[in-house]
C-alpha cells in the first residue's frame, strides 16, 4: 500500500472564527534532519513520526471525532525529470475542497488560500530536506512504482457532541513519502454487496464518512484474495459506480470508453477528469453514462481504475456473483493513458494543458 503515516514535520493550520475568518499559521514539528531520520531505528523512527501526529490544542470530542463530519483532499507534489517539484492540478482540489465544505454546510475554504498553503507546506519541507527524489530506473515500468509526495489537506471541527453542523472548523494541510498504490501482480476485483452512497447523500462530497463503508468492503474483498472492490447502485444494484477508493473505468470491444456517469453518488475525480482529455485527445470515444454490470461483464476489453494514488491502474478481472470475467491485463490502452498521464506528471513529457504547477 502506497501510504505510511510519517508526516513531514511542516504542517499548515488554519482556524475560522465567525465574523473574525480565517487565522493561518505554519507549525514546525518535532523532527531531526532528513538524513538523521532516515538513519533512525525502527522503533525510534516510529515515535518520531507519531510526535508528528499530535495537536494538544484541538479538542478530542467534536463532530469530526464523534460524526465523521468532515472532508479531505488527496494531491501530489511528484519530482520532476530536470529537478524540482510539482504539484498536478491543485486548482481542481481546491474547488472540490471547497464544494465539499460547502456542501457539509462549513464555512468554505477559499481556493487562493488552498492553493498557497499547498505549494507553501510543500516548499518549508523541501528546503529542510523532507522531499523525493527523481530516479531514472522509474522509467522502466512507466512509473507505476514512482515514489511522489501525497499532501492530504483536511476539515477538523471545533468542539462539540451533540449532532450539529460546524461553524468555525480548522483547515489543516500534512503531507507525506508514498509509492505504489497496488502491489506487484494481479489486481483482480469483486462486486461487493455493500452500498457506498445513496442519492441525496454524500456520495459526489469527498466527505470522512464516504469511506467507513469503502473501508469494510475493501477488506472483505482482501479476505476473499482480490485487490479491489466495486459498487453497484444502491436503487437498482444494476449499474457500476466506484471502486472502494477511486472511479473506474471500461473500454469495450466496440472502442468505447464508458466511464460512469458524475451525479450525487460518485465523486468527481481529477485523475478520472484528466484522463477523460487524455483519452479524446487519442481519438478515443468517451462516453461519461451508467453501465452495468452485465454490460460490463459481457462487454468489457480492460478495465482500469483511476485516482490520485493508483493513477491508471488496470484491473485484471472482476467477479459478481461467482462469475468471474477476465480482462486484458494490463491493457493496451489504460497502458498508454497511464504513461502519458505519469509522463506529464514527472516532467519526462510536454504538459500542454498546463497542469503541473511548478514550487518557486
Amino acid at each position: 500500500m502506497a501510504f505510511n503515516l510519517n508526516c513531514y514535520p511542516v504542517v499548515y493550520r488554519a482556524k475560522y472564527t465567525e465574523g473574525k475568518g480565517w487565522a493561518e499559521e505554519f507549525l514546525e514539528k518535532p523532527h531531526k534532519t532528513a538524513e538523521e531520520e532516515a538513519a533512525l531505528g525502527e522503533a525510534d523512527a516510529a515515535a518520531l513520526s507519531a510526535s508528528r501526529n499530535f495537536y494538544a490544542d484541538m479538542p478530542l470530542v467534536n463532530y469530526t471525532t464523534q460524526y465523521g463530519l468532515g472532508c479531505f483532499e488527496g494531491l501530489k507534489a511528484l519530482p520532476q525529470k530536470n529537478g524540482g517539484l510539482a504539484v498536478f492540478r491543485p486548482g481542481e482540489n481546491a474547488r472540490r475542497f471547497y464544494n465539499s465544505m460547502e456542501g457539509l454546510f462549513m464555512p468554505p475554504f477559499p481556493p487562493e488560500r488552498f492553493l498557497a498553503a499547498v505549494m507553501e507546506t510543500v516548499r518549508r519541507n523541501a528546503a529542510l530536506g523532507f522531499s523525493v527524489r527523481y530516479r531514472e530506473e522509474w522509467e522502466g515500468d512507466f512509473y507505476m512504482n514512482a515514489g511522489s509526495v501525497y499532501i492530504r489537506p483536511f476539515t477538523y471541527t471545533e468542539g462539540g457532541i451533540g449532532v450539529n453542523i460546524s461553524r468555525e472548523p480548522w483547515v489543516v494541510v500534512v503531507s507525506t513519502p508514498v509509492s505504489a498504490y497496488f502491489a506487484e501482480g494481479r489486481s483482480d476485483a469483486v462486486v461487493t454487496e455493500r452500498i457506498r452512497a445513496t442519492p441525496k447523500g454524500t456520495g459526489w462530497i469527498k466527505a470522512d464518512s464516504n469511506y467507513v463503508i469503502a473501508a469494510l468492503a475493501k477488506q472483505e474483498a482482501m479476505e476473499q484474495g482480490y485487490m479491489e472492490c466495486v459498487f453497484l447502485d444502491a436503487v437498482e444494484h444494476k449499474y457500476i459506480e466506484e471502486g472502494s477508493s477511486c472511479n473506474i473505468f471500461f473500454y469495450l470491444k466496440s472502442g468505447e470508453l464508458v466511464t460512469p456517469a458524475l451525479g450525487d453518488t460518485i465523486l468527481p475525480g481529477i485523475t478520472r477528469l484528466s484522463l477523460i482529455e487524455l483519452a479524446r485527445d487519442r481519438g478515443v470515444r468517451v462516453t461519461e453514462r451508467r453501465i452495468s454490470i452485465e454490460e460490463a461483464l459481457s462487454e468489457t476489453r480492460e478495465c482500469f481504475v483511476s485516482g490520485t494514488a493508483a493513477g491508471a491502474a488496470p484491473i485484471s478481472s472482476l467477479t459478481c456473483r461467482g462469475r468471474k470475467v477476465p480482462f486484458e491485463y494490463p491493457g493496451e490502452l489504460g497502458r498508454e493513458l497511464q504513461k502519458t498521464l505519469k509522463g506529464i506528471q514527472y516532467g519526462a513529457l510536454p504538459d500542454p494543458k498546463g497542469w503541473m504547477a511548478a514550487l518557486a
